[in-house]
């Protein structure tokens, strides 16, 4: 057996990879190779399969903070196998013994044992085209298994750094380390590819998982959102509590998990105001990476608008100029002004619900003329706004509004395509502003079609609303249920593999 050597490695399934293609393009491949082999599949177990007649064995020795696996080779052997070789087999597998078994053993027998307890055969045929990239060795793989084929590609090297450097290169920062036996059990049960976004806002942590489908459309898998917020208490001083922190972590993780459960290749995250202004924002973003081996990226006000107005314009078929979509959450709002092709200009001002609910304490019930006074104050904040023509079409997205669209229709249970393209009028508005303003938090818990953890800043999130209406000059805001999440799903993952 030759040098043993462990090594870092790093693996996607999919058919389509722009950027990592855009790279392959550029360098000459190092080695073209075609081999069959044949993987034994078991859950949890090692890496086992039979390569040009030789029982091959990895055993996953250690996983870094970033998910990245390292492998040690611990067998090849020929057949037929002895008696303490066939042992080590079956134990990689998770498969006892029989207790007549014998040797030496033939592959046939072997894989015989093997079918009976438990362990997938699956004849795989590859199509191997390597390449160095940067310090890693990359590997572009045609796989054909059981009818079907997929591509695969794998970056690998003894040195940690190495790897990481190369898969962020080929355009796969966002994307989960899939193991080949993971790969191959989606390829063979038929599982499409499946994208998680999450976006961590000010108020509340969304959280998106869909399927991309053969022809370019998203099927939802999961859509949901945790209020966390993680803006509370910033006005003093600046700085993301810890209490808040903590929260949101947990809430992540939550998620993060539940991605991995509905096996999703990838996961992107972005955070908005909260983590961009505060100014423990990159130690917040650090203790998230711990926890989850998920990174956020902080991305300023005007992408977090362009994505929303991607989301919006696209979900609800927009067409003509005069376009205005904004997104309110709990510590800024963005807006893009545009048409149905062409943004011709995007801000963010730092108006949140979050920020006015502790500025004039709307969380409890308050009279009219502390809303009055929060009006007046949100209108100053939103001065931009001022001297803008009429809208053709107002679309307002985020929390607030879907809360407000639920609460509007009674929804005992969210329901987002009642939500998607709601109409709320002035009056309609007004109605809610009332009825926030005259109970607290826990009276408006019991208001159909609120989320009970968006009680505290629904007041104010409902009086920004009115003030944006109020300022482009507009009768009715449409709702939309998608958002920066799903604006951020087309962008990072749209295009990028159509099938397994």
């Amino acid at each position: 057996m030759s040098e043993i050597v462990p090594r870092w490695e790093w693996r996607t399934f999919g058919d389509r990879f722009r950027t990592a293609d855009a790279v392959f393009a550029s360098h000459e491949p190092t080695q073209v190779q075609d081999t069959d082999e044949l993987y034994l599949l078991a859950p949890g177990a090692n890496n086992v399969k039979i390569r040009d007649d030789l029982m091959d064995i990895k055993v996953l020795r250690d996983v870094d903070t970033n998910g990245l696996e390292r492998w040690e080779p611990t067998m090849k052997a020929p057949f037929p196998l002895s008696t303490a070789n066939a042992l080590t087999v079956l134990g990689a597998l998770g498969v006892s013994p029989p207790a007549d078994i014998t040797a030496p053993m033939s592959l046939d027998a072997m894989v015989e044992v093997l079918r009976a307890g438990g362990v997938r055969p699956v004849e795989v045929r590859k199509h191997r085209i390597r390449y160095r990239v940067g310090d890693g060795m990359a590997e572009r793989s045609e796989v054909h298994a059981e009818g079907r084929s997929t591509w695969t590609i794998a970056v690998e090297s003894p040195d940690a750094d190495a790897v990481h450097r190369a898969v962020d290169a080929l355009g796969f920062a966002d994307y989960l380390n899939t193991s080949y036996e993971g790969g191959l059990a989606d390829l063979l049960d038929d599982i499409p590819p499946r994208f998680a976004v999450i976006d961590v806002g000010s108020n509340s942590v969304k959280f998106h998982v869909a399927e991309h489908e053969a022809d370019d459309t998203w099927r939802t898998v999961v859509d949901r959102a945790e209020v966390t917020r993680l803006g509370e208490g910033m006005a003093d001083g600046g700085r993301i509590t810890t209490a808040a922190q903590e929260r949101t972590i947990e809430a992540i993780a939550d998620m993060v998990d539940e991605a991995r459960r509905a096996r999703a290749v990838a996961i992107a995250a972005v955070g908005t105001e909260a983590i961009r202004s505060a100014a423990n924002g990159a130690e917040v973003r650090a203790a998230i990476h711990a926890r989850t081996r998920v990174r956020v990226d902080a991305i300023p006000g005007e992408e977090e608008a362009r994505l929303a107005y991607v989301a919006a314009v696209s979900s609800l078929g927009l067409r003509g100029d005069g376009l205005v979509v904004f997104d309110t959450g709990g510590g800024s709002s963005q807006f893009t002004f545009g048409d149905a092709t062409r943004i011709e200009e995007q801000f963010s001002v730092p108006v949140g619900a979050a920020r006015f609910t502790e500025r004039f304490g709307l969380d409890r019930a308050v009279s009219r003329e502390t809303v009055d006074d929060a009006l007046a104050a949100i209108a100053t904040d939103l001065a931009r706004l001022d001297g803008r023509p009429r809208p053709t079409a107002l679309v307002g997205m985020g929390g607030t509004l879907t809360n407000m669209s639920a609460v509007k229709h009674e929804l005992a249970t969210y329901d987002p395509d009642t939500v998607q393209g709601a109409v709320l009028d002035r009056p309609e508005v007004d109605r809610q502003i009332e009825r926030y303003r005259s109970t607290d938090a826990d009276g408006r818990r019991a208001i159909a079609g609120l989320q009970p953890k968006r009680a505290e800043v629904i007041l104010a999130g409902a009086c920004i609303v009115r003030t944006i209406m109020d300022a482009l000059g507009a009768d009715s805001v449409i709702v939309s249920d998608r958002g920066l999440r799903h604006g951020l799903l087309v962008e990072r993952f749209g295009g990028q593999e159509a099938s397994r």
